[in-house]
């Protein structure tokens, strides 16, 4: 939609998931099995006819650059408009500010300037919704506001919609008002302007600690709820990989799961979410757990309520235990040898 420039904010830091955070921003985190939580932000706005949107990372944006590329996969990659990106200058990168910092903005403040939209939708990048964000827009115009904010359930999204000329005053008058980010200006109850609500009916979930992170993936074992978010006709756009197709031996079980391409399975696997090219060993259990891309789980394991980050490697007999509201959390590349005799019962299943 030519109205219609997108802005997502990758700069957010979420100490309760800094396990994750360790190589990544929340942006870049693995999500689904083969997304990363931006592609569900950054898909509703392609999918909502927006052809330029800027993301504004802070630190450790390596794997998010890698991930997003040249835009291709979200058919970004134009000579007019697309992707940028716009890392942190590295004094901006010592602040701690909001979602929509005007700091931030104020460094690439050409690009406003250059940008033909006269409307700016401001989000995070880790919320998982698939949404039309021409609907929001429309909302705007009837209620005649000068803001917009997404809301679900009563609860704010940190979404936001506001002329784009509104927002390049905000960044320029940003020492006379005091508003450090667009969150300020919504928080005041004495600001000048007009501020309206868009309650959202369809499925959103913020993705700000592990326990979030860890229901809202298992929540995804719904049929309904993925077949709420994951819509034919507004498809989840991700970085394409070419592997194999996943190999099921004789000896696996799989059941209420999701699995990626890419893996070898000869396990039982239940009520679980695995990632591209997984090996799990003969006999092995795995229950109720977050898997993530190419992780090795050796012969005779049982995983219950347990989330591997990427390359772990779980040796041969080893058995760990979390539980639904506190899952247990290994770091990328971590090599876990760790018997657990309440979990010997599984091994005879």
């Amino acid at each position: 939609m030519k109205q219609l420039l997108g802005v997502i904010d990758a700069a957010t830091y979420h100490e309760d998931l800094q396990d994750l955070l360790l190589h990544r921003p929340v942006a870049a985190l693995p999500f689904a099995g083969r997304y990363r939580l931006i592609d569900f932000v950054l898909s509703s706005m392609v999918n909502s006819g927006i052809s330029s949107v800027a993301i504004f990372p802070k630190f450790g944006y390596r794997s998010l650059m890698d991930h997003l590329g040249s835009g291709k996969n979200w058919d970004l990659n134009r000579k007019r408009d697309g992707l940028f990106l716009f890392p942190a200058s590295p004094m901006e990168a010592e602040r701690n500010s909001g979602i929509g910092c005007f700091s931030h903005y104020a460094d690439n403040l050409d690009f406003f300037y250059r940008s033909s939209q006269e409307y700016t939708i401001i989000s995070n990048s880790f919320t998982v919704i698939n949404t039309d964000f021409r609907e929001l827009l429309q909302k705007h115009l009837a209620c005649g506001c000068d803001m917009t904010e997404v809301y679900k359930n009563g609860q704010p999204l940190n979404i936001y919609l506001l002329k784009t000329s509104l927002l390049i005053d905000l960044i320029e008058s940003r020492y006379e008002t005091g508003y450090d980010c667009i969150k300020d200006v919504f928080d005041d109850m004495k600001s000048p302007y007009t501020f309206c609500t868009y309650e959202y009916e369809g499925y959103a979930r913020r993705v700000d600690t592990i326990k979030n992170y860890y229901k809202t993936s298992m929540e995804l074992l719904d049929a309904q709820v993925w077949t709420a978010l994951f819509k034919r006709s507004q498809p989840i756009f991700t970085k394409v990989k070419d592997e194999p197709p996943s190999r099921y031996y004789e000896d696996s079980s799989v059941k209420r799961s999701l699995v990626a391409n890419g893996c070898q399975l000869r396990g039982v696997i239940e009520n679980s979410i695995i990632a591209r090219g997984v090996v799990v060993g003969r006999g092995a259990v795995i229950r109720n757990s977050i898997i993530m891309q190419k992780c090795q789980i050796g012969e005779n394991c049982a995983i219950d309520s347990v989330i591997l980050d990427k390359d772990v490697k779980v040796e041969s007999g080893t058995m760990i235990e979390g539980s639904p509201g506190m899952p247990k959390v290994y770091r990328k590349s971590s090599v876990i040898e760790q018997v657990d005799s309440r979990l010997k019962s599984l091994m005879t299943l």
